[in-house]
């Protein structure tokens, strides 16, 4: 388990791409996990969307999230550098 975890909907825009390939190759101490369901029903049809750490990311398009996600991500890793 990494020490930032991506979570996704199993029914989010974000599985257009293989977010878990790109992401956990990027950064090894970053683990995507691939839920069922989120809680956030309807979001996940309107707009992609991950949660990083506990906190909502979502942009209109699957490469806008993606680019989101990373900046979370640097953010979350910049408090253990």
């Amino acid at each position: 388990m990494g020490i930032v975890v991506v979570e996704i909907c199993d029914s989010n825009l974000m599985n257009t791409i293989d977010i878990e390939a790109i992401i956990e190759s990027e950064y090894p101490e970053v683990a995507v996990l691939i839920n069922d369901c989120l809680n956030f029903c309807g979001l996940c049809r309107l707009k992609p969307y991950a949660m990083v750490n506990g906190k909502r990311i979502h942009a209109k398009s699957p490469d806008d999230c993606l680019k989101k996600i990373r900046e979370a991500i640097e953010e979350e890793l910049a408090f253990f550098k």
